[in-house]
């Protein structure tokens, strides 16, 4: 299997690999664009043309859009993101040349029909009643925004009510006339593909109808982290809660150890949280690590659902385990680690949709396809002291985030949380 690169005259990129063992072809449009490009006035509005998408073009009825691949055996989605915005098929190989022109049809030749439109707010404004309804759910959004006050990138990516209701056909092709161009569109296909002739199926395509690059696009502002606290009480069995920091960037030397540090401290049923929160304590049901990245910033965090009567025992001893790892990390915990994400990349090997989402996640941020013996090269290089170094700089060198919802009464302060983490590791904690 090798993946091959070609950019299109305007500036599209189109990337596959080929797995001549398979029969299927899992296929997709990447567009370097989420909730994070979004001006004040568009707060969800990525994540509305991405719905709207769907709904008719000048060639096909939305229903017709959904036959004419279904028809065939094959699937057809798409997702928003903080900073990406993707549409993807999976088809039998036969039917790769329907599912480009599906792809292309949706993304250029949509009606934005005003009738469909006023359709697809009201579903949106349903699926946030449904995230609003879904704890879990919301201690999320209201964890980034508390990490990232004030700022598109820590804004929720459905949007609001208000912003929703207020979106016109105009606004969304000024937003898809300024963001889907060339130097922002990825085209990639994984399974049984030949390179060039995929190529010449989206050259054909979208080599004209989609302009290099875009008028009149804002500087996105550098994200800041500033870390916050919020805290909703609500009658309901389990305290979700969120407990974090500032993280790291793509692109910088610290993201892979950021990653494997999440792994070790939560990161699966041998993970320290795990072994000591849930199997030694048994203080909840579910806790993990996690670390998200981003373009120029990243959150590590810690995520726990329990009952009100163990949330001020169980805070302190999550705390313990981070401060621990500023006090060191086994080099067994590590190869442990390492053999994960190595089960991790070859599994995906198996799956054309997973390589074809991870090959267009690394174009949009590195620019070119990483390979598998890279990426286990940048993993065999993590040391447990820069493990240690990292943890120090994670806990107690930027503020801490807190996100809570449920039966938190309980729950301490945050300025407690970072003297009593500053105690345990021996330190004076930066959060206060």
């Amino acid at each position: 299997m090798k993946v091959k690169t070609t950019t299109l005259d305007n500036g599209v990129t189109v990337v596959t690999e080929t797995m001549p063992h398979l029969e299927s072809v899992a296929l997709g449009v990447w567009v370097k664009s989420g909730s994070r490009d979004e001006t004040a006035d568009e707060h969800g509005i990525a994540h509305l043309l991405e719905h709207m998408a769907f709904k008719g073009t000048h060639k096909r009825t939305a229903r017709q859009i959904a036959e004419e691949i279904e028809n065939v055996g094959g699937e057809v989605n798409a997702a928003t993101s903080t900073e990406t915005t993707s549409y993807y098929a999976r088809v039998l190989k036969d039917h790769v040349p329907l599912a480009v022109d599906i792809l292309h049809d949706i993304l250029t030749n949509s009606v934005f029909d005003e009738d469909e439109l006023t359709r697809e707010k009201h579903v949106i404004l349903q699926e946030i009643g449904a995230a609003n309804d879904t704890p879990d759910d919301v201690v999320y959004d209201k964890f980034a925004e508390a990490a990232f006050r004030d700022q598109t990138i820590g804004r929720p990516i459905l949007g609001t009510p208000e912003t929703v209701k207020a979106f016109t056909t105009a606004q969304i092709k000024s937003y898809l006339a300024r963001h889907y161009t060339g130097d922002r569109m990825v085209v990639v296909a994984a399974g049984a593909v030949d390179h060039d002739i995929f190529v010449k199926l989206v050259d054909e395509r979208f080599g004209k109808s989609i302009k290099p690059t875009g008028t009149q696009l804002r500087a996105i502002p550098k994200a800041i982290y500033t870390g916050g606290d919020y805290r909703e009480s609500r009658d309901l069995m389990d305290a979700q809660m969120m407990i974090g920091f500032e993280g790291r960037a793509y692109q910088v030397r610290d993201f892979y150890c950021s990653q494997m540090l999440a792994n070790i401290l939560g990161g699966g049923m041998s993970s320290r949280l795990f072994q000591e929160v849930r199997e030694e304590r048994g203080l909840c049901y579910s806790v993990y690590a996690f670390h998200w990245g981003f373009s120029d910033s990243g959150l590590f965090g810690v995520h726990a659902a329990t009952g009100a009567d163990d949330l001020a025992e169980l805070v302190p001893v999550i705390l313990a385990e981070l401060a621990k790892a500023a006090d060191g990390v086994e080099e067994q915990e590590i190869n442990r680690s390492r053999a994960q994400v190595r089960s991790g990349l070859l599994m995906a090997q198996e799956s054309p949709a997973a390589r074809a989402s991870q090959i267009a996640r690394q174009m949009l941020l590195f620019g070119r396809p990483v390979s598998n013996v890279e990426l286990m090269e940048r993993l065999a290089n993590i040391t447990p002291k820069r493990l240690s170094d990292l943890s120090e700089k994670l806990f107690f060198e930027t503020p801490i985030t807190v996100s809570a919802i449920g039966p938190i009464d309980t729950l301490m302060p945050v300025t407690e949380m970072a003297h009593a983490l500053g105690q345990r590791g021996g330190r004076t904690a930066a959060a206060e």
